[in-house]
Parts: C-alpha cells; sequence; structure tokens
C-alpha cells in the first residue's frame, strides 16, 4: 500500500511561514534611551538664567535634598532644588531673634537684631544700586517657618578669608578694588555690623559675593566706619541719589520698618555728601560683571 504525504495542521504551517518570515527580515535596532535624549536636551543652564528666572526657581522649585550648610552661625541650611528642568542648591536662613541688649565679641548692641528678612532687603537694594554682588534671594517656608532663600554661588574658588590666609594675589588688582570699595561702601550704606572675611565669596572669574545680611539695618543714622569710604562707582553714585522713602518701600518694605528706611536714607546723604566733597577723582567706571 501506498503511503499518503504527511498533512500539516494549519497552525502549525502558519507559524512556520512567520519563523522564515522573521529569519529574513530581522527586526532594526532599538532607538537608543529616547527618554534620556529628551530629559537632556530640556536641561537648563543655571548660569543663563536672569535674576528674574532665579527668584522665580528659588520660591516654587521642589526641595529633593538637606544638609547642614559648612560655615555660619545662624544653623544655615543648603537645599537642593528642581524643578523638573533643572537643579540648584540654595543656602536657607530661618534665624529671627530680637533683643534689647545684645552682648556679642564687638561690644555691646542696643535694639539688637538677627533676622533672614535683612537678607531679602540687602539683595533688593542691590538691585536698586545695579551692584549684582548679592546672589538672588527670596522668601520662601521651609519646615513651617517663614525664611530666605538664596541662590548657591557657582564656582566658588574661595572665600576672602581663605584668600587671605594663603596670601593669594588676585588676577587684577584695579578690579579687585573697585569690588572691595563696592563693598565696604554696601555696608556703610546698609549698616552692616556682622560683615567678615568668611561671607565675601570669591567665583573662579574673582568676583566678589556678598552673602549673610541677617545682623545689617541698624537704626544708627551715622555711618559706621566712615573711613572706609574710598571712591565710588558712577552708576551707583547715581542709584544713591536716586534713593528715595517711596521706592525703598515698594522694593523693600515687606522687609524693613519705617525706622531702619529713614536711618538707612540718613546714611545714604552721609555717603552722597562724602563723594561730593572728594570731588570727581573718586569717581570710577566700573567693569561689566561676567555673571
Amino acid at each position: 500500500m501506498r503511503a499518503h504525504p504527511r498533512r500539516f495542521h494549519r497552525p502549525m504551517l502558519c507559524v512556520a511561514l512567520l519563523l522564515g518570515w522573521v529569519l529574513l527580515n530581522p527586526p532594526a535596532p532599538a532607538a537608543q534611551a529616547p527618554a534620556l535624549a529628551s530629559s537632556a536636551s530640556a536641561a537648563v543652564d543655571a548660569a543663563s538664567l536672569s535674576l528674574d528666572d532665579r527668584e522665580k526657581f528659588l520660591a516654587t522649585a521642589r526641595i529633593v535634598k538637606e544638609r547642614s550648610a559648612p560655615k555660619g552661625t545662624t544653623n544655615t541650611r543648603r537645599v537642593t532644588l528642581s524643578d523638573g528642568t533643572m537643579t540648584h542648591d540654595a543656602s536657607v536662613q530661618t534665624i529671627e531673634e530680637a533683643k534689647a541688649v545684645f552682648q556679642g565679641t564687638q561690644g555691646t548692641e542696643l535694639n539688637f537684631k538677627d533676622s533672614w528678612r535683612f537678607n531679602v532687603a540687602a539683595y533688593r537694594i542691590d538691585r536698586l544700586l545695579s551692584l549684582g554682588m548679592i546672589p538672588a534671594t527670596v522668601e520662601r517656608r521651609h519646615n513651617g517657618r517663614s525664611g530666605s532663600f538664596t541662590w548657591w554661588v557657582d564656582d566658588v574658588l574661595m572665600d576672602e578669608q581663605e584668600r587671605y590666609r594663603q596670601k593669594r594675589q588676585v588676577p587684577n588688582t584695579n578690579d579687585w578694588n573697585e569690588q572691595m570699595w563696592i563693598t565696604r561702601l554696601f555696608d556703610q550704606l546698609i549698616a552692616n555690623v556682622d560683615r567678615n572675611l568668611g561671607n565675601l565669596l570669591i567665583d573662579k572669574s574673582y568676583n566678589i559675593w556678598m552673602i549673610d545680611h541677617s545682623r545689617a539695618f541698624r537704626l544708627n543714622k551715622d555711618l559706621l566706619s566712615p573711613q572706609n569710604l574710598s571712591r565710588v562707582d558712577r552708576v551707583v553714585l547715581d542709584r544713591l541719589r536716586q534713593l528715595d522713602p517711596d521706592g525703598l518701600k515698594r522694593a523693600a518694605g515687606d522687609y524693613l520698618n519705617d525706622g531702619e528706611i529713614d536711618a538707612l536714607l540718613n546714611r545714604r546723604d552721609r555717603i552722597v555728601a562724602h563723594f561730593d566733597k572728594g570731588g570727581p577723582a573718586l569717581v570710577f567706571d566700573r567693569r561689566a560683571r561676567c555673571c
């Protein structure tokens, strides 16, 4: 008897045909990590942000990490913020202390205040004067308390205390002197009783950044150290002349009371009078800040 040829069932036949097609037509390689590529392209360069953008980021970005700041005596915290496209650090102070009499390292002080509010006020006055020497600072609540969030300065080389200890020379003496003259003038204007070499940061371009102004804006109308007024930038002097109570209240009225604003304006008058008396020889034109 002749044997019948073997028949394939239809399902088996379909599987065989499909396997054959796959072998002859291998699939194209999968695209490499499109999600990573898109996130990288969406990344934001923090250095390119305007001050307004930095303020918005400080006020709204989510805190993803927190630790103690390396220096400072006001329980300063360092936080890492992220808005999904950018990550950057901030310095947080929530100090709010007032004493009728305070005994410090510099002697006895009446009507003592140590307040995060003064960090915001100093930054806003820096903007009024076009200094560009105080990092962006905003008010924000943290752990149930109001405080100041200050942009963590990028590319810090050292602080002035370290530079002085190492006796490191600056690359451009004229530029450095101009920055120091402005720093000393600003401290006289805001009556900063706690300026120290540790809160003057120096970045890799040798820009000076003034931080930590929680012990400023005293009520004295005279200058603390008028001998520190050496020279003044032309733009800063013009902006000083333009300061008035209404403008200061609009800029910093949430952080300074009327007495503090009045005292600042009296000190401003003394600063302007000093440079008017000294004449054009005390005025210079500062280079533009790089960032």
